[in-house]
């Protein structure tokens, strides 16, 4: 639906992702702002921007997996783990360069998540849930117990290279990471427009009906957790060549249950709900790191150390408050107001 007085005059114009002259103005917008921070913003901004890009770049395969099939994933983090050690593997063992050992670490990902996806043809809700978490504990704990993976120690991934020049600071760092997010951002928009998306959302919403309809649910399961590991792979490997350092601390169970909150807070089954969680949960983040020591100085009894319970506690609170009064999530509200907006000048009720 458009604004009034808007009309598409051919199929392509219709089916276009971006589809009037408005919401071009915004995309533009949005994309120059966001490869200009590198030129205005300090170090802390740079950071904040480089890894809230990373953490899309994972949700929106968990949105894939979850918000689009409808298969709960627990393990994420662990799958992310495994495109950031293949990453590494692949360019210090190897000598690959980063720019094929990205791609690679994708499909590493994505291959161990059709490996452990494969519970999913037979069981579903909780049971599911508890599977994806056995596998993201199978996958750390071989990561801590093989010498190739430096065990507990990690490993010191290099800093991508083009040609002689390495990115090996934020700034330089900053740009493939918005970059690669801007990619896997117009891949993901574009999946769930396609053949598969539509079967994704068909088996989320009743998949004993998408199978009388003709669509193979144990086909799309598996690539729904293949995509959706894709995604995963991508962002640690972007994770472990943009700190230097990969550890499996880095990869902890409570990393994947953010994930969800941040499907819950943004929207399920929507990929602009993915931008509205990740961001509005590292907001609240960043804001109760700041808050906690004026807190601490306030109210001496709660101790120094409240930084880290504190933030638990108000995400917590967040993801129940969102459950009972807006299920649906950020999205929801930004569908109404875009609905306003088309029926304008029109009354929306």
């Amino acid at each position: 639906m458009l604004p009034c007085g808007t009309f598409s005059k051919d199929y392509g114009e219709d089916s276009a992702v971006i589809r009037t002259r408005l919401q071009w103005v915004i995309t533009i917008t949005a994309l120059v702002f966001l490869f200009t921070i590198p030129l205005w913003g300090n170090d802390y901004i740079i950071g904040l921007v480089s890894y809230t890009c990373i953490l899309i770049i994972a949700v929106l395969g968990l949105q894939i997996t979850t918000g689009y099939c409808g298969q709960v994933s627990l393990g994420h983090a662990g799958f992310m783990a495994v495109g950031a050690y293949t990453s590494a593997l692949l360019t210090i063992k190897l000598g690959l360069s980063f720019w094929l050992a990205l791609p690679m670490a994708g499909i590493t990902a994505g291959l161990s998540g059709f490996v452990f996806g494969a519970p999913a043809l037979r069981i579903k809700g909780f049971y599911l849930a508890l599977a994806t978490m056995a596998a993201h504990y199978v996958i750390i704990f071989i990561l801590m117990r093989l010498e190739i993976t430096g065990k507990t120690a990690g490993l010191h991934p290099p800093p991508p290279e083009i040609g002689n020049f390495a990115l090996n600071t934020n700034v330089r760092m900053s740009y493939v990471i918005i970059s690669v997010m801007v990619l896997m951002t117009f891949l993901a928009k574009n999946l769930v427009r396609t053949k598969a998306g539509r079967a994704f959302v068909a088996i989320r919403d009743n998949d004993l009906a998408a199978k009388v309809m003709g669509i193979n649910i144990y086909y799309y399961k598996l690539l729904a957790f293949f995509i959706g590991c894709f995604f995963a792979g991508i962002a640690g490997s972007l994770l472990g060549h943009w700190w230097l350092v990969i550890t499996p601390e880095m990869f902890t169970i409570p990393q994947s249950l953010i994930f969800i909150g941040m499907l819950i807070i943004g929207g399920m089954g929507s990929i602009s709900g993915v931008f509205f969680g990740v961001i509005s949960l590292r907001l609240l983040e960043e804001a109760v790191t700041l808050f906690a020591p004026l807190l601490s100085a306030a109210i001496p009894a709660v101790g120094m150390d409240i930084a880290a319970p504190l933030a638990g506690v108000t995400f917590g609170l967040v993801i129940v408050l969102f459950l009972i009064f807006e299920p649906r999530g950020l999205v929801h509200r930004w569908q109404i107001f875009k609905v306003a907006y088309r029926f304008h000048p029109f009354s929306y009720v």
